[in-house]
Parts: C-alpha cells; sequence; structure tokens
C-alpha cells in the first residue's frame, strides 16, 4: 500500500537529532507494523498541496503546531484537498492537528479548549467498536499534545473514543475518513523532550502530570494496526463499488 503523508509541520531542531522529522517518525512506526508499505511526502506547510486523490492509495496528515482556525493559505488549501478526498472517496487518516482541520472542513467545529493543555498519555474508553479494530480492546492510550479540540461533529460523523478531557477523541467520518487526537508516531522519549521544550507555554503543573503519566503503557503499534486494517477496508469497500 502506498500512503500519502501530508506534513504539516516540522519537528523542533533542538530536537530532530535525536528524534528525526515527522517523515521519519511515521515511517519508523508503520513500516514496523508492515514492512511493505510505501510514503510519499507532500510538505503541506510549504504549500505543496497534491494535485492528484489518486496520486497514492490512501492519505495521512501530520499533527501541527499550527491550528485548523489559523486562517494561514496553505491550511485553507488543505482543507479543500480533504474535501476533494472526501469527493472521491479516498481514504483519509488525520491525526491530531489533521483530525481537527478534517472535521472543520467537513462543517464541523474545532475550538481552544477550556480544559487547556493535553500532554503526556490520554487514557481513552472504546465508545463504539468497529469491524477495523481488530485485535479489539476496550480501551486507547496514546501520546497527546495539544490544545484545540474537535467541539462538533461534520454530518456522518460518529464518536469511536472518548474521555473527559477529550469528548471526541477518535471519530469515523463515513466509510473513508478517520480523525485521531492522540498521536501514535510519537514516542515517550519525543513527549518527554517535547514538553521540556514548551515549558513554560504549558503550565508547570500540566507538565509534571505528563511527564508523570509516561510511565503507562502506550498504543501505538495497536493503533497503527487499526488505521492500517481501516485504509485497506475503506479501499476494498471503493474497489468494490467500481
Amino acid at each position: 500500500m502506498r500512503i500519502g503523508l501530508l506534513q504539516c509541520d516540522d519537528v523542533d531542531e533542538k530536537l530532530q537529532p535525536r528524534h528525526g522529522n515527522y517523515p521519519e517518525m511515521f515511517e519508523r512506526l508503520f513500516t514496523r507494523v508492515d514492512p511493505t508499505l510505501e510514503f510519499q511526502v507532500w510538505r503541506c506547510l510549504d504549500g505543496e498541496i497534491p494535485g492528484d486523490v489518486d496520486a497514492v492509495d490512501a492519505w495521512l496528515t501530520t499533527g501541527s503546531k499550527y491550528g485548523a482556525n489559523d486562517g494561514d493559505e496553505w491550511i485553507e488549501a488543505l482543507g479543500g484537498f480533504v474535501r476533494e478526498l472526501w469527493a472521491a472517496g479516498k481514504p483519509l487518516v488525520g491525526i491530531c492537528f489533521g483530525h481537527q482541520v478534517i472535521a472543520k472542513a467537513l462543517g464541523g467545529e474545532v475550538v481552544k479548549s477550556e480544559r487547556g493543555w493535553g500532554v503526556g498519555m490520554s487514557f481513552n474508553r472504546l465508545t463504539e467498536r468497529a469491524a477495523w479494530m481488530d485485535p479489539w480492546q476496550e480501551g486507547l492510550d496514546l501520546v497527546v499534545s495539544h490544545q484545540d479540540q474537535v467541539s462538533r461533529l461534520p454530518a456522518g460523523a460518529v464518536v469511536l473514543a472518548a474521555s473527559d478531557f477529550c469528548p471526541v477523541y477518535v471519530m469515523q467520518v463515513g466509510e473513508i475518513f478517520l480523525g485521531v487526537q492522540g498521536h501514535p508516531e510519537f514516542s515517550k522519549a519525543y513527549s518527554a523532550d517535547l514538553m521540556e521544550l514548551r515549558r513554560g507555554k504549558i503550565p508547570g503543573n500540566r507538565v509534571r502530570e505528563g511527564q508523570a503519566s509516561l510511565n503507562a503503557p502506550v498504543d501505538d503499534q495497536l493503533m497503527v494496526r487499526w488505521i492500517l486494517n481501516f485504509m485497506r477496508q475503506a479501499l476494498n469497500r471503493r474497489a468494490g463499488q467500481r
């Protein structure tokens, strides 16, 4: 399977020597689960928006320090491309910022949460069981780093995972789009370093809580299996409709 990675940010230069940039993070994690995957990267943050929805089999959007509501030209163009993918029935999975861009592009709402920063590990309950959630488990615990949250779902979306802190943690829109607020591609070491880098922006008590939470197990590879299952199911359904 060929996956198009829509890159929406760069890892801070201070952290790249230890952790790499976002494309390396995604490829490292995803190819541990399936070594046959092929990735092609579009640097959307530089205005490089794909011109062909069929350039790859499925699409994946990274997180970002930018917000879905920022109004930058490239963010608006990315939203337009999301709508093109929706019209074409092409599978798309959005991570954090990408999750929020999907919601906004399709008519939902994204706001800066009154709950403040989510950092470290997030602990979530599954509210629905989809066929692609194989192997199944009742919880989904991933690393997070965000202030914005999806506050209103787009038409046709359902919530699949939630917590008191983030009521729309995983959403599925129709049969082809999936949004995940957490970061399966973030290692715990990167999460710890990112919190330290942002200390001052993030309240000290929240950093302490986030650092302590990193002792918990993370479901990063499970989430990747689910994402790949979802993409393949969407591709099979699209092929069957042709």
